[in-house]
């Protein structure tokens, strides 16, 4: 199976599937104009892969900024993959990384772990960008 990787865009993040390390990652901003057919290629390559994963575990790590209500249901269909498959007995880690000013952005995160209690969720605080306009 290879490697699905999509660039991102002002709109859309950067995603990258990766087979061989079992690991997942969604960067950047995700409110695309029509959010189904964006991911469609991500739900796909996903399901093909974890019905033929050789591996125990898969890491899957958010650090999406900001993401709007499509894209938030997009992300609870991953997250019920993803349960499924630890209810079979995988590992399944998802980091949620958010900015240490966005709280918003940890809230969301508190509550998918909330709401998704068999994944082993880390929610990981980045340090801020500096803003050139402070002082």
């Amino acid at each position: 199976m290879e490697k699905l990787i999509i660039g991102a865009t002002n709109y859309t993040p950067e995603i990258c599937l990766d087979p061989d390390s079992s690991r997942i990652s969604v960067k950047g901003k995700s409110y695309p104009e029509n959010t189904a057919e964006f991911y469609s290629p991500v739900l796909n390559w996903l399901e093909n892969y974890l019905d033929n994963a050789h591996s125990d575990s898969l890491t899957i790590s958010f650090d999406v900024s900001y993401f709007n209500s499509s894209s938030s249901k997009v992300f609870l269909d991953l997250f019920d993959m993803f349960e499924a498959e630890a209810d079979k007995g995988k590992t399944i880690i998802v980091n949620w990384i958010y900015d240490k000013n966005d709280k918003d952005n940890l809230e969301f995160g508190e509550e998918f772990q909330e709401d998704y209690a068999t994944l082993k969720f880390n929610l990981i605080q980045k340090e801020s960008e500096e803003d050139p306009f402070a002082n």
